[in-house]
């Protein structure tokens, strides 16, 4: 599908609305649509993602300034007539070809009217593809907007429906205020949040980022991580035992364990078949990880400390450390830290970790870890956020639906 989104600037301008529209543009490319951005000022965002500048759409071009001084005053002259021809001749040539057009602000702010008019002169002739408005600010309810608004055309183009476009704003707030402005149903209105770069905002390593796109983590929650080698004394299967107790609770739940077969014990060969084979009769494939199915060697330490911010928390059923680093990882990760009642372990966790007995009834822990979880306020908004906020999940849950 061709998508054109438009908006006064583009990045690098900054700006939040920039900033939304880079990732949107991004994500619509990533799932095969072409993409192209429409804008006066800014740079294409790739080969893929190019740029059409139209200099009149912006915010501060000098005649755009001139026009608007002479509206915010109440006067519709010659000049607004002139700049809404000529953006209408130049909007529609560019527009050509595309199945959709997502504009930004254009239709809900007074930065350029004479855009906003355009664009709804070629809607009303269908001249345009179909039209996607998505609102972030709405001028006719912003207090510091109003000196500058007036009754009539063009003011009244930001406060009425055009019918047949799909409305859509950021929060419930929004769609409270442009369904009384508007006069729309509530529930015709598309509320799509912003959101996090997980990747970006973790600064995640390549190896990691092709990590998780193997293995859906990032939709998982809580994500507990087990960074260990396999080998028996590291008690993995009270881990998977575990979590098929918590995912009685947290459906979603899943479990990452980082390390590669451990290297001196031809022993592991076996206990990492048992392993694979109890995670089938505990119906835990896709929830399970483990990396060393997918990665030969160990990881690097930038992936492990990946992995440490990822995750929801750290399990670490062991029943023979001598010391215990994962521990001390999981306090600089701020993670919270379940642990095996072991000397080493509770020497260096002391009052501040959760302790188990290696031994325990899996339905015990699972039930010590979903307390947790439904208790701690920081860590259910952890969870929500990622499950929810995260542009990669916007776009499959948001996004995508509304370009059907």
């Amino acid at each position: 599908m061709n998508v054109a989104i438009m908006h006064y600037s583009v990045p690098p301008i900054v700006g939040g609305v920039e900033s939304v529209i880079a990732h949107h543009a991004r994500l619509l490319s990533a799932d095969g649509h072409s993409v192209r951005l429409i804008a006066a000022r800014g740079e294409a965002l790739s080969d893929k993602i190019p740029l059409t500048l139209i200099p009149l759409a912006d915010s501060r071009h000098e005649r755009v300034t001139e026009m608007k001084a002479e509206l915010d005053r109440g006067e519709v002259t010659k000049n607004f007539e002139s700049l809404r021809d000529e953006l209408a001749d130049q909007l529609q040539d560019a527009l050509s070809g595309m199945d959709i057009v997502i504009a930004h602000n254009i239709c809900s702010l007074n930065k350029n009217l004479a855009l906003t008019a355009a664009l709804y002169q070629l809607h009303l002739v269908k001249k345009l593809p179909r039209l996607i408005l998505w609102h972030h600010d709405l001028a006719w309810t912003t207090p510091r907007y109003q000196p500058e608004l007036h009754d009539g055309y063009p003011w009244d183009l930001l406060k009425t429906d055009w019918n047949e476009t799909t409305h859509v704003v950021v929060s419930e707030l929004r769609r409270a205020e442009l369904a009384d402005l508007m006069k729309l149903s509530p529930e015709s209105i598309h509320v799509i949040p912003n959101g996090v770069d997980a990747v970006r905002f973790y600064k995640l390593e390549e190896q990691t980022q092709t990590l998780l796109s193997q293995t859906n983590i990032m939709d998982s929650a809580p994500v507990l991580l087990l960074p260990v080698r396999v080998t028996p004394r590291k008690n993995i299967e009270l881990a998977l035992h575990t979590l098929a107790e918590l995912r009685n609770q947290f459906p979603n739940a899943a479990l990452v364990v980082t390390g590669p077969l451990g290297p001196h014990n031809g022993n592991n060969v076996q206990y990492f078949e048992d392993l694979k084979n109890l995670r089938a009769a505990l119906g835990l494939e896709g929830a399970a990880h483990f990396l060393a199915e997918l990665v030969d060697s160990f990881l690097p330490d930038e992936v492990i400390a990946d992995f440490f911010r990822i995750a929801d928390a750290l399990f670490f059923p062991s029943r023979e450390e001598g010391f215990g680093i994962p521990l001390i990882e999981a306090a600089f990760s701020h993670l919270p830290a379940f642990c095996a009642d072991i000397p080493p372990l509770r020497e260096l966790g002391l009052g501040d970790a959760s302790f188990f007995s290696p031994d325990e009834n899996p339905s015990k822990v699972a039930s010590m870890i979903a307390e947790y979880f439904r208790s701690s306020l920081p860590a259910r908004l952890s969870m929500r956020a990622r499950a929810s906020f995260r542009w990669e999940a916007i776009y499959h849950q948001h996004i995508a639906p509304i370009l059907d």
